[in-house]
């Protein structure tokens, strides 16, 4: 595990629930790789985590990866320990209630166990060059499946 790549992820959504979009961005080396997608109806969460969930999917082999992401709700479920808990908890949180987005927590958990895994958590909207592009992408992915034009 000797490639370091980083992938940058963001997501959103128009109402929540609602149309969604993610965005992600990978970087190695020189290479640069942008995706995006959308969701008929969704939730910010569900397109949070959708935006990891693809670019790790172009993963062809096991890297040390840094994921930087502006959801703490995606990152603190893994370096909380959140995700662990809720496992041992057959899937319900400290409330008792059941653990929303089991899916793709699973299909996450799955597609990281891969990985030499690092999280970093930025700030939306603050300018970070790559976390702004995710975001562009989110919006456009939306914008483009409702025929609104949101190029930046």
């Amino acid at each position: 595990m000797e490639t370091k790549v980083i992938l940058y992820t963001d997501g959103a959504c128009s109402g929540n629930p609602g149309p969604g979009g993610w965005g992600c961005v990978l970087l190695c080396g020189d290479f640069q790789r942008y995706l995006s997608g959308f969701e008929k109806m969704t939730t910010n969460n569900r397109m949070e985590m959708m935006a990891v969930i693809k670019g790790l999917q172009c993963l062809t082999r096991p890297v040390v990866l840094k994921i930087v992401t502006d959801s703490q709700y995606v990152k603190n479920a893994f370096t909380q320990g959140w995700f662990d808990q809720w496992r041992r908890n057959n899937w319900r949180t400290s409330s008792k209630s059941p653990v929303k987005n089991q899916d793709l927590w699973l299909e996450l958990y799955a597609l990281l166990s891969k990985h030499q895994v690092e999280w970093e958590w930025v700030k939306g909207h603050s300018g970070d060059k790559y976390n702004e592009k995710c975001d562009t992408l989110a919006r456009q992915a939306i914008g483009a499946k409702q025929g609104i034009d949101e190029r930046v």
